[in-house]
């Protein structure tokens, strides 16, 4: 993380959420994966982040001309979870360049509205609408040029440390106040709101 923070410092560019997050192998998001999608996502205001990515010819439906749902589908789902994992960090008073809680897909619960051509970058822009002391809820689209062709809402579980390796407890993050608003939810709501919204 020091090499990320100086590399950060010195040349004065964002650094991606996924290249934050140590031992990170997952196929969609694992910068320490050389055969995943290595997607890289980034804030874009205080609650939503954006993701370009470029499909590739072997990522094709049946039609060649079409991108796969399974990929649009693993898209959405490592792009939201990052943005929980970042905005969990935010939470927890973490410097967004420093180790924090991991979170894994509690649900995942997309629509494709039209096909996504496989030609051009697809843009996903997540954001966070609710929290609660385990969950946060993550909408997201997926856009080719400026056209909707899916959105999704995504459930992202706080899990334990060391997670996937014979982890602890799960810690509880903490809740915005509820003067503070995450995409129409107040945040101070009972959880059951959020199951609700879940």
């Amino acid at each position: 993380m020091t090499e990320i923070a100086s590399n950060a410092a010195t040349t004065g560019e964002p650094v991606a959420i996924q290249d934050t997050v140590p031992d990170n192998h997952c196929v969609g998001c694992g910068p320490d994966n050389p055969h995943g999608l290595r997607i890289k996502s980034f804030w874009s205001g205080d609650l939503e982040t954006v993701c370009v990515f470029e499909p590739a010819p072997h990522m094709a439906s049946a039609p060649p001309s079409i991108v796969n749902g399974g990929i649009i589908a693993t898209l959405v789902d490592c792009h939201s979870v990052c943005t929980a994992v970042a905005y969990g960090r935010r939470l927890d008073g973490i410097g967004p360049l420093m180790p924090g809680a991991l979170y894994a897909t509690g649900s995942l619960n997309i629509s494709y509205l039209r096909p996504a051509p496989i030609d051009r970058p697809l843009e996903l822009r997540a954001r966070i609408v609710g929290v609660a002391e385990r969950k946060t809820v993550v909408e997201c689209t997926v856009t080719s040029d400026g056209v909707c062709c899916a959105t999704a809402t995504v459930v992202a579980a706080r899990v334990a440390a060391g997670w996937g390796r014979g982890g602890s407890r799960v810690a509880t993050q903490a809740v915005p106040a509820p003067a503070q608003t995450l995409g129409g939810w107040a945040a101070g709501s009972p959880e059951d709101g959020l199951a609700r919204t879940a």
